[in-house]
């Protein structure tokens, strides 16, 4: 099963890689297959201070982690989607997150399912009738 991952997603496995998120994204290669966007990457570097702070890890223990997370996931850059992906995308969560455009287009163009702790993205899609999107205990569920 082909599944896009959000920041909230990987900033949980970074900050906890023994939690259901961490144990999901790291130990189920076989049942599934990550997909995220470039901008996720520049996020985790944008919030490299704060990561750090939380897991106490040392620059060196906190890089290994963040490079064997990125290594169970497909990064796709989100601006070589077809136009048409990118303008749905935006205007399904314009008015929920629009931040969040980029992981809704991957989703969409792969017909992935997206996977995501943020409440009101996900609350917000499923509202519009959005299908292609699980939570974690929705993901755990699958496994089974």
């Amino acid at each position: 099963m082909k599944v896009v991952v959000d920041t909230n997603v990987v900033f949980s496995a970074l900050l906890n890689t023994n939690s259901n998120i961490g144990r999901l994204l790291l130990d189920s290669r076989y049942n599934f297959e990550f997909y995220s966007c470039k901008y996720l990457q520049m996020e985790i570097q944008n919030h490299l201070d704060k990561i750090r702070k939380h897991t106490k890890l040392n620059s060196k223990d906190l890089h290994e982690l963040i490079r064997l997370v990125e290594s169970r996931i497909f990064f796709m850059d989100e601006r070589l989607l077809p136009a048409n992906i990118i303008i749905e995308a935006k205007n399904l969560v314009a008015d929920i997150d629009f931040d969040d455009f980029a992981f809704v287009a991957i989703a969409n163009y792969l017909n992935a399912i997206l996977w995501t702790g943020d409440k009101i993205l996900l609350n917000g899609l499923k509202g519009k009738e959005y299908k292609n999107i699980m939570t974690t205990q929705e993901l755990l569920a699958v496994m089974k």
